[in-house]
C-alpha cells in the first residue's frame, strides 16, 4: 500500500479559524486516499504561497523522505505557486501527489504552474496600469475592487465545475484537445470568444491550480 504524508495551507489566520480552506483540502485528500492508500501523517500550515521558507512544510517533507512516502496536496497551489520551488524539489528527487490531478506527471505538473505563475504576472502588469490610468484620470481607486474580485472567483469557480463535470481527464489532456472540446460544446471565454490554446491554458490552470 502506497505511503503518503498529507500538507494543508491557507493563506490567513482568519481562513484557518474559518476552516473553510482547510475542510475543503481535507474533503479533496480523503476523497484521494480512500480504502487503498495509506496516509500516514498529516501538516497543516498558515503562511504565504509565496513563501518557500515554510517550517512545517519541510517538516512534512522530512516525514515523507523518512518513511518512502510521497508527499501529498490537494490542489498544486496549496504548495507553492512558484515554478522553481517546484522544480528544485522534484530535481530532489521527492515525491509529490496533487489529489485533484493524481495521474498528472511532472512534465504536465511544471506546464500548470508556469501557466498559472505567468499568468499572475499579467494580470499585476496589466491591474498596475490601468490603476495608474485611473489615478491621472481623478477617479476613486478601490471602489468596485471587491465587487470585481467576487465576480472573477464565481466565474473561475462555474468554469472549474464545469470541467470536472464534463471533460474528468483534463489534467491528462492536450490543451489542444481540451480547446477543441470546449469549442464543440459551445463553451466561451468570458469575453465571449471561442477558446485558443492560450486561452484554454489560461483557463486550466486558473480552475485546477489557483486559491483565490
Amino acid at each position: 500500500m502506497e505511503k503518503y504524508v498529507a500538507y494543508y495551507r491557507v493563506s490567513t489566520k482568519g481562513q484557518a479559524k474559518s476552516g473553510l480552506g482547510l475542510a475543503a483540502q481535507r474533503e479533496i485528500i480523503e476523497r484521494f486516499i480512500g480504502n487503498d492508500k495509506d496516509l500516514i501523517g498529516e501538516y497543516e500550515e498558515i503562511e504565504s504561497g509565496r513563501k518557500d521558507k515554510r517550517e512545517i512544510l519541510w517538516t512534512a517533507i522530512a516525514h515523507a523522505k523518512k518513511e518512502r512516502a510521497k508527499l501529498l496536496i490537494a490542489r498544486l497551489d496549496r504548495f507553492s505557486r512558484r515554478v522553481s520551488f517546484i522544480a528544485n524539489l522534484m530535481e530532489e528527487g521527492i515525491g509529490l501527489t496533487i489529489a485533484e490531478m493524481p495521474t498528472a506527471t511532472d512534465f504536465q505538473l511544471h506546464i500548470f504552474a508556469a501557466l498559472a505563475q505567468e499568468e499572475r504576472r499579467l494580470i499585476s502588469e496589466r491591474t498596475k496600469a490601468a490603476l495608474q490610468q485611473a489615478k491621472k484620470r481623478g477617479v476613486e481607486l478601490g471602489k468596485n475592487g471587491k465587487v470585481l474580485a467576487e465576480r472573477n472567483k464565481e466565474e473561475k469557480e462555474r468554469f472549474r465545475e464545469y470541467l470536472l463535470e464534463e471533460i474528468p481527464d483534463a489534467s491528462m489532456l492536450p490543451l489542444a484537445e481540451i480547446a477543441r472540446r470546449l469549442r464543440d460544446s459551445g463553451q466561451l471565454t468570458r469575453r465571449g470568444t471561442e477558446f485558443s490554446l492560450y486561452s484554454v491554458g489560461r483557463y486550466v490552470s486558473e480552475s485546477l491550480i489557483n486559491t483565490k
